[in-house]
């Protein structure tokens, strides 16, 4: 009986000698969390004052936010008498154990820290990758979240990303558009070719400078194809918007000059963008 209170008395004086430790650790963690989330905000604040782009902000808040987490776990852990160093040899190998088991996830989340440092696009951006067309919603560590032009909202590994070509619409203020005419045999070809770019010049949002223009493509079996280029400026004017005057203008010019279409004019290169409907 004797040996009993022994023990319990033992466990109730460590007990009480522990509690300090213990409540300095949680204090130390909890302030963690409180900091974490105070400086992941300043930062925030800093680079949006600063103008800096949403996905170079977003990763260096979360890295503020982690840093100052583990440096308080650790420290909090260090307060409860935790062998640190012996935790960390082990993190250490498990971690390359997990990796080696788990390389996709590694690969999607290195890529995903380059892709937020070498930024080749940003959130709202309109965006060809991984196959998919749309504006980019969010860009994370482990994937970029897309929304394609239908609506449809598709989650793309960063290393399919970071492996592929990527194509951004965003960072160009001009775009090339590219209508193909069947212009029939027997016309009068400078003169249809005048019509043509006369009635190009005359559209709305179409660019002077560069100049349209309208060259002979190639010779089909019933039709001469003519390639009508003109620039638009897809930040002043909805890119669609215009591509579709511009095809009803050369219409409506052939058809007041008499000339003959006799293949339908013909849309190469449309991609859709937002706002442009």
């Amino acid at each position: 009986m004797e040996t009993i209170d022994q023990t319990l008395q033992a466990l109730l004086v460590n007990a009480v000698d522990f509690l300090p430790h213990l409540i300095a650790a949680l204090v130390t963690f909890i302030a963690g969390l409180f900091l974490s989330g105070f400086f992941a905000g300043r930062v925030r604040r800093e680079l949006e004052a600063r103008g800096t782009d949403r996905g170079t902000s977003l990763l260096l808040c979360r890295l503020t936010r982690w840093s100052i987490l583990t440096i308080a776990t650790l420290v909090a852990l260090d307060q409860v008498n935790f062998n640190i160093t012996g935790f960390l040899a082990g993190v250490g190998a498990a971690g390359f154990t997990v990796g080696f088991a788990l390389q996709d996830i590694s690969r999607d989340f290195l890529a995903g820290i380059l892709l937020l440092v070498r930024q080749p696009f940003a959130i709202g951006d309109a965006v060809t990758v991984g196959g998919y067309d749309g504006s980019v919603l969010d860009i994370t560590m482990r994937d970029t979240v897309i929304k394609t032009w239908d609506g449809e909202v598709v989650i793309i590994p960063n290393n399919q990303i970071f492996e592929n070509p990527i194509t951004n619409y965003s960072q160009v203020t001009r775009r090339r558009r590219t209508i193909m005419i069947g212009l029939g045999y027997g016309q009068d070809v400078a003169h249809a070719m005048q019509v043509f770019l006369d009635a190009l010049r005359s559209v709305p949002g179409v660019l002077q400078e560069p100049a349209p223009t309208v060259l002979a493509e190639s010779m089909g079996d019933s039709a001469l194809i003519l390639a009508a280029r003109f620039w638009v400026d897809q930040q002043s004017n909805g890119l669609l918007a215009v591509h579709s005057n511009a095809v009803l203008a050369l219409d409506a010019a052939a058809e007041r000059e008499g000339i003959d279409l006799p293949y339908p004019i013909q849309v190469v290169q449309v991609k859709q963008l937002p706002g442009s409907d």
